[in-house]
């Protein structure tokens, strides 16, 4: 009981936090749509490549570019890409590189838990 209050508790976090965030079309006028492309890393799995993921975004949806870990004992971490997308855009650029590590602060779980490599490319009108 106490872990489905904890989820409908995130869920509700979540949701809060992309209405804040508003839409792409009011937060990066200029932009037609946003791809990213994700590998996930965890430490302690059999493969290093956890899981391979793209997400496409569009002007009339959220500007809210924060991608959960994947690693089922971590709460409150995951990967927060809203920094690479608004420098990419403000310098006008089309894509980009870079890898994250998963910023949960959880006791059980190793800093270098979870990783990710990512690409975004952003589409202009």
């Amino acid at each position: 009981m106490a872990r489905t209050q904890d989820q409908r508790v995130r869920r509700e976090q979540a949701e809060r936090d992309k209405a804040i965030a508003g839409l792409i079309s009011d937060r990066f006028p200029a932009v037609a749509g946003i791809v990213i492309r994700m590998k996930y890393y965890q430490k302690l799995s059999f493969s290093p490549v956890l899981m391979e993921r793209t997400a496409h975004f569009y002007p009339d949806g959220y500007a809210y570019f924060h991608m959960a870990c994947m690693t089922q004992e971590c709460v409150d971490g995951g990967f927060d890409l809203t920094p690479m997308i608004a420098s990419l855009v403000k310098q006008r650029k089309k894509s980009g590189t870079g890898k994250l590590k998963c910023k949960a602060v959880n006791g059980s779980l190793s800093a270098d838990h979870a990783s990710i490599f990512y690409e975004i490319v952003v589409q202009y009108t």
